[in-house]
C-alpha cells in the first residue's frame, strides 16, 4: 500500500498497488502491520457498508466525541462518490480546514479519517456503495453533526446535494460549544 500525507495533518490518502496478471489482480486494501509501521491506527471495531442509490447523496458531516471518536478508513466500491473532511481539533494546525477528494470504484483509493474530523460524502453516480472501518463502536450520545453548507468552512461540493436526510439537514451552524470542539483537542 502507498500512504501519502493528505493536506490536512495526520489525514492519509491510501492506495492499494495492485499486481496482476491476465486473470485480473491482487492488492491488499488493509494490513494491520503496514498500518501500525505508518503511524495509524490499526484496530478496528467495526465495519459499514452504505448504498446511495440517486446520485447527489448526501451522507454527512458526522463525527463522535471521545471517549467514542472514531478513526475511519474509507473506499468506494461501486460508483463514486467525493469524500470530505473537515479537522475540527483545535489544537491542530490545519484546524477549520476542509479536504475533498474523489473515491471510487475505478481509482480504488482509500480516505483515513483521524479522530477529531467531521467527514461525510456526496454522491457522483447512481448505486454508489462506500465501505468504511472505524476504529470505535458508534454511541448515540458522542454524536455531532456539522451542516454540510455551513458558510464558517465553504466546503466546495463538485454537485449540489440533493438527497439528504432531515438529520443531516437540521444540524445546526457551527458552534463551539454545541460541536464541543474543546473535547477533540489532541486527537489524532
Amino acid at each position: 500500500m502507498k500512504f501519502t500525507k493528505a493536506p490536512l495533518q495526520d489525514a492519509y490518502v491510501i492506495e492499494m498497488e495492485p499486481r496482476g496478471d491476465e486473470r485480473g489482480f491482487f492488492a491488499r486494501a488493509y494490513c494491520e502491520n503496514e498500518f501500525r509501521e505508518a503511524g495509524l491506527v490499526s484496530h478496528y471495531a467495526q465495519v459499514n457498508n452504505s448504498l446511495s442509490v440517486q446520485k447527489g447523496t448526501l451522507r454527512g458531516m458526522h463525527y463522535q466525541l471521545p471517549p467514542a471518536a472514531e478513526v475511519k478508513l474509507v473506499r468506494c466500491l461501486r460508483g463514486a462518490l467525493y469524500d470530505v473532511i473537515l479537522d475540527l481539533r483545535p489544537d491542530s494546525a490545519t484546524y477549520g480546514k476542509w479536504f475533498g477528494i474523489e473515491l471510487s470504484e475505478d481509482n480504488r483509493t482509500m480516505l483515513y479519517v483521524p479522530r477529531g474530523f467531521a467527514h461525510g460524502f456526496v454522491t457522483l453516480r447512481e448505486n454508489t456503495e462506500a465501505f468504511y472501518m472505524v476504529s470505535d463502536a458508534y454511541m448515540p450520545g458522542g454524536e455531532r453533526g456539522l451542516r454540510y453548507d455551513d458558510p464558517q468552512f465553504g466546503i466546495e461540493w463538485p454537485i449540489p446535494p440533493e438527497v439528504i436526510s432531515e438529520k443531516d439537514q437540521n444540524w445546526p451552524l457551527f458552534d463551539p460549544e454545541f460541536h464541543a470542539i474543546e473535547r477533540l483537542r489532541g486527537l489524532r
